[in-house]
């Protein structure tokens, strides 16, 4: 059978710089101590060893201490929702797992472990992650298909005492609420006057909705599939119920385009397409954040001749939203205070820090700063670390 067009033969594999820089992989494990003659190696492995193991073992908070339990992540998927590709599986996914802890190291300075497991059943992904949760700091979740992955980040962070945080929820959500701090400052508009509609009600499209709500915004409508969601509407699951009780308080109804009529922001999170017609009865000064990858709803091009600003997630644009500027400081805040949790001011906070990096350079194409700004990890964590210790949820 030929190859599909998009997919490189076994030819082009040794010409396609993608897979040069992937063969291998992109992780390694390097020691931290050195070990170069026989006392070395009697403090680093047995006998040595011993002494350290009988402590922990008599007092278990030590291994934080004597260890690197406490700073490392797990990197955790079930490959069901891997970027834009969909249900890949795990050995499919394990490249952009490593990617991940690549851009942990690189832009937090966090050490994490990426870890594909072949079940998704919720029960034994929930079982399989708690059995693991003895050997790191923290969990990130990444890649689990909505709804499962709400229920799944929810159960383990009733179970564990260490960090579980949902990257394809609160990462997005975190970087979109910051950028849209700016879009606000730059319109002269409060986020409590704005209205917004946001088109996907996914993993990412619910968090964004609820760190919206939390954040104050005045109204959001959210719709999928089928239309606007509502409270009231049939077929909702339960996430979907919750999400309708909260927002949408105008109770509209039928299509995003719809709702867009006198909406001051719209954050596109659905893979889907809205037409050009339904920017132009936007309110003025209108904020367009198209965001799904690789196709943004509407092509930022011809978004800007209605939009004062206009952001995607895509990296020859500007206005990226992205990720990698929430991530590796929130955990970095985090496994810094030794937080048994991460909460929502910690969240909130971290997108505040974010978006007082722009300060006065803030302009239409600068709302938010760009991931390779030296600045951006150290911001988001001091202020997720400041936030947890004022919460009450550092334990150092």
């Amino acid at each position: 059978m030929a190859a599909k067009p998009d997919q490189p033969t076994e030819h082009d594999y040794d010409n396609d710089p993608a897979f040069a820089l992937h063969r291998g992989g992109k992780l390694e494990v390097r020691s931290t101590v050195p070990v170069n003659n026989a006392d070395d190696l009697s403090l680093a492995y047995t006998p040595g060893v011993a002494r350290v193991c009988m402590a922990i073992a008599e007092e278990p908070e030590l291994v934080n201490d004597y260890t690197w339990v406490s700073k490392v992540v797990a990197v955790v998927t079930d490959g069901t929702a891997v970027l834009g590709l969909g249900d890949i599986g795990p050995a499919a996914a394990m490249p952009v797992m490593e990617g991940k802890s690549l851009l942990f190291k690189q832009f937090g300075g966090v050490d994490s472990v990426p870890i594909c497991l072949d079940c998704t059943d919720a029960d034994d992904l929930v079982e399989t992650v708690i059995r693991l949760a003895p050997s790191f700091g923290g969990i990130n979740l990444e890649d689990i298909s909505a709804p499962r992955c709400f229920e799944i980040e929810d159960r383990l962070r009733a179970a564990l005492d260490i960090p579980v945080f949902h990257d394809d929820q609160h990462g997005t959500a975190i970087v979109v609420l910051a950028a849209l701090r700016n879009a606000a400052r730059l319109t002269g508009k409060a986020l409590s006057e704005m209205r917004g509609v946001v088109a996907g009600a996914g993993a990412s499209g619910v968090a964004v909705s609820r760190i919206l709500l939390e954040a104050g915004i005045g109204d959001i409508a959210v719709s999928d599939s089928k239309g606007l969601i509502y409270d009231g509407r049939d077929g909702l699951n339960p996430i979907k119920q919750a999400l309708a009780r909260d927002s949408n308080r105008s109770q509209l109804k039928g299509s995003t385009e719809d709702a867009l009529v006198g909406a001051d922001v719209f954050i596109g999170l659905s893979g889907g397409t809205i037409r050009e017609d339904s920017l132009d009865v936007m309110a003025d000064d209108a904020i367009v954040f198209a965001l799904s990858n690789p196709d943004p709803e509407i092509h930022p091009e011809i978004a800007r001749r209605h939009a004062r600003v206009v952001a995607t997630g895509r990296s020859d644009f500007p206005n990226q939203i992205n990720n990698v500027l929430a991530f590796p400081g929130v955990f970095r805040g985090a496994l810094d205070v030794r937080a048994h949790t991460i909460t929502e001011g910690m969240k909130l906070a971290a997108a505040t820090a974010l978006a007082d990096v722009v300060a006065d350079d803030l302009s239409e194409d600068y709302v938010i700063p760009s991931p390779f700004d030296e600045r951006v990890a150290p911001a988001v964590t001091a202020a997720v670390a400041a936030q947890a210790r004022a919460e009450g949820v550092a334990r150092l």
